[in-house]
């Protein structure tokens, strides 16, 4: 396979996608504007991949709109919201924005002020009155650290192991959290290197970077359904419920189950990645590269993402959003106020990030977190487990590269790169990619 260069002056250089979540959707976004022939190929019938719109029933059978797993967004994601606004989505309309917030039903937590980075970080923690002082000074001094040191530490650490010097409260109400909500990983497993980028760009170098963003419209509809009728007034094909069985290289071009294309971004899970390139190696004289793509690709391992639905119709919490204290018993790590956020009044959804265990218990003991954290007698409506959610970010990882072979990348939240399993680091995987493409 060629790359783009080989194309000749004035040809139309077709560009397959496969896959249309938001790296997907993305890709075919950036692809399309630098004037490339796009078509997108879905195997599922919903736009959106790991991140999209589901339907549910509330106990007296109406319909709600939910998503296959509650998500943030925040200020930092500017990638994101600058393709949002590109495919047409009013984000002032479809994001409510709050200030960081980490705030337990008791009050306890942190919650920033609007002021300019750094200021807005440091006058939060130095006012939040329920870290003993020692604790508060002690993350101020492990942050100017790590702001010296610029966010660049050790590959083996664990962020454990980064905050080890820290106070119990600060670790258990804002490390822990914040770890395992940017991360999906617990604290001890946690990759501390990742886990810096992310507190570098949402803490102390985008201005409003921590700003929460909280969707108020479902996740198919925040971006991947608006990009789909984007590309299509732009004369690019997004094909659903359609499953690529196979990636053949012939000559110049690539075959996608027979069809020819100049060049292919796999944008798809590294699960069928790694299936796909792994069949393409077959037919190359010279297959090792290849392999070894789709060895690393398939050794990733993965952290599930439990979201319990939960109604009461008289239920609603003092803000959008409260951080849960979580245990083996009680596992939710945040809860979510569907109903403040443009949804069903009395509609809560329990996020349950790395978690374990089978759906019907996770279930039972969610409701149970409710009575007693929140007060709240709620009855289930859906719960949704996501088992490859993302990638357990661990130090040291080996993620893939986005190139395969000319003319044959990958992009994906799983990607080398310095974010974890995010959005924001989905899109820029499928923006990168495209750029790749005209090297």
């Amino acid at each position: 396979m060629a790359g783009l260069a080989s194309a000749g002056a004035g040809e139309d250089v077709k560009v397959a996608i496969v896959g249309a979540g938001w790296a997907g959707m993305a890709a075919a976004v950036a692809a399309t504007q630098a004037g490339h022939e796009v078509t997108v190929f879905e195997a599922a019938r919903i736009l959106g991949g790991r991140a999209r719109g589901l339907e549910g029933h509330l106990p007296d059978g109406r319909v709600v709109a939910l998503d296959n797993g509650q998500h943030i967004l925040i200020g930092a994601y500017t990638e994101t919201l600058r393709l949002m606004r590109q495919v047409g989505v009013d984000t002032e309309a479809a994001l409510q924005g709050l200030p960081l917030t980490l705030k337990f039903p008791d009050g306890a937590g942190l919650q920033l002020p609007r002021l300019p980075v750094p200021l807005d970080v440091l006058a939060g923690i130095l006012g939040t009155r329920s870290w003993p002082l020692r604790e508060r000074l002690g993350l101020l001094r492990a942050a100017l650290g790590w702001k010296l040191r610029g966010f660049e530490c050790e590959v083996q650490l664990s962020v454990a192991d980064l905050c080890r010097s820290l106070g119990p409260q600060v670790m258990q109400e804002l490390i822990e959290p914040l770890c395992v909500s940017a991360l999906n990983t617990p604290a001890h497993q946690a990759s501390a290197q990742v886990f810096l980028h992310v507190l570098r760009d949402a803490l102390f170098s985008v201005p409003g970077g921590s700003q929460l963003l909280l969707p108020r419209i479902d996740l198919s509809a925040l971006f991947p359904q608006a990009a789909a009728r984007w590309l299509a007034q732009q004369g690019a094909s997004v094909h659903v419920g359609t499953r690529i069985q196979s990636l053949q290289p012939v000559g110049h071009t690539c075959l996608i189950d027979g069809q020819a294309f100049d060049q292919v971004l796999l944008a798809c899970p590294s699960t069928e990645a790694a299936r796909l390139v792994a069949g393409a190696a077959n037919a190359m004289p010279d297959s090792r590269a290849l392999l070894g793509w789709a060895a690393t690709a398939a050794a990733l391992h993965f952290e599930a993402i439990t979201t319990v639905y939960a109604w009461a119709g008289s239920a609603r919490l003092k803000t959008p959003m409260l951080a849960l204290r979580h245990d083996a018993q009680h596992p939710a790590q945040f809860v979510f106020d569907r109903g403040q956020l443009g949804g069903t009044p009395g509609l809560l959804a329990f996020v349950v990030s790395a978690s374990q265990g089978e759906r019907e218990t996770i279930q039972a003991q969610v409701l149970q977190q409710a009575r007693s954290q929140l007060g709240l007698d709620l009855q289930a409506v859906q719960t949704v487990v996501e088992k490859r959610a993302t990638f357990a970010c661990t130090p040291g990882l080996q993620r893939p590269p986005s190139a395969i072979a000319p003319g044959l990348l990958a992009c994906g939240d799983y990607i080398a790169g310095p974010y974890p399993a995010t959005l924001e680091g989905a899109v820029r995987s499928g923006v990168a990619a495209v750029q790749a493409l005209t090297r």
